[in-house]
């Protein structure tokens, strides 16, 4: 069986490759032409060059294989409201579902994220049922991608797409070359984060979600959406667990929402003032006000989804950033 990965390079897609290799399947990484992949180096995967936006090389892409993993997506957060997010997201998902659909795949996986269903406590966490709130951050991020799963969704019902979509929380892992959650890991080595949020969020080991989405080729139901997900921790915990991992002092000051969020917007009028990205905007800051967790059972139940403990994931992380010198290098932007 040949599986198609779209995005192969990222946190996710670098992980992904790896455990398809392992479990035996012949793997196609679908790569950005002139695009540089270091992560994808050695692995002795089929390389093919194209572009999601652009129809035919997909078409070209996708032929030939029974599953396609569409990993591929803007993440960027800032600034806040990006046309090129809302391209790639939004038409790159469209364009991906009619190679799908042309080829006559057996099985689609769409990547989508946990934020496209309404978040809650700990207590009492958001899931697969609960409707979409994250429209209220007015991130193109989070829009799109919720756009781009009503479109695989549609799919399934009108034309009976085979298709299932994961919902993965927050990624902690290996081969993060484009650091997202890894630079608030290398920030607390460097002892950079004095402050700390008051809000949570759901944290799963990337390859776990990697092993979530292959046992999704056989199991799982078409038409599905599963949260792939583990621990829900607030910042103050997981900023602890990971100075206790690094053997680091923790930092020790919980902020208020408003120094939060006055942070934020202090950030965003430099980034326009300065025409350059800046740490965090608004959005951002709204959102780290918030509690963002999620119960991954239905994903446990029905795709078999591991839990490995978020200290592996950390120690797993760290150990790459040290080895390809990435602690080094202090100055990496904290926002994804």
């Amino acid at each position: 069986m040949k599986a198609l990965v779209t995005g192969p390079d990222g946190l996710l897609g670098s992980n992904l490759v790896r455990v398809l290799l392992e479990k035996g399947y012949e793997t196609r990484a679908l790569v950005q032409n002139g695009r540089n992949s270091d992560t994808l180096d050695g692995l002795g995967l089929e390389i093919v060059r194209g572009d999601i936006r652009d129809r035919d090389s997909l078409f070209s892409a996708v032929k030939g294989c029974s599953v396609v993993i569409h990993a591929a997506a803007n993440t960027s957060t800032s600034p806040a409201r990006s046309p090129s997010v809302r391209e790639i997201n939004i038409e790159g998902t469209r364009n991906i579902v009619a190679a799908v659909k042309k080829n006559d795949v057996e099985r689609f996986i769409h990547v989508g994220t946990t934020n496209s269903f309404g978040f809650g406590s700990k207590e009492n966490p958001g899931n697969e049922t609960r409707p979409y709130t994250a429209g209220k951050y007015n991130l193109d991020y989070f829009n799109a991608k919720y756009e781009a799963q009503k479109i695989v969704l549609r799919e399934v019902e009108k034309n009976g797409l085979p298709a299932i979509i994961v919902n993965p929380t927050f990624l902690v892992g290996p081969y993060d070359s484009k650091p997202g959650f890894g630079t608030v890991i290398i920030a607390l080595y460097h002892g950079k984060l004095k402050a700390i949020p008051i809000g949570g969020r759901n944290y799963i080991h990337v390859r776990d979600v990697a092993a979530g989405i292959v046992n999704a080729f056989t199991m799982g139901r078409i038409g599905e959406c599963y949260i792939l997900g583990n621990r829900n921790l607030s910042y103050e915990e997981i900023f602890t667990m990971i100075t206790r991992v690094l053997n680091v002092p923790p930092p020790k000051r919980v902020v208020s929402p408003n120094i939060v969020k006055l942070y934020g917007i202090c950030c965003q009028a430099a980034g326009y003032i300065t025409r350059k990205s800046p740490a965090i905007n608004l959005a951002i800051a709204r959102i780290a006000c918030d509690e963002h967790y999620y119960s991954a059972q239905k994903a446990i139940d029905e795709l078999a989804l591991p839990q490995t403990p978020i200290e592996h994931a950390i120690e797993e992380a760290f150990h790459w950033f040290r080895e390809n010198g990435y602690l080094e290098k202090e100055t990496l932007n904290t926002h994804r």
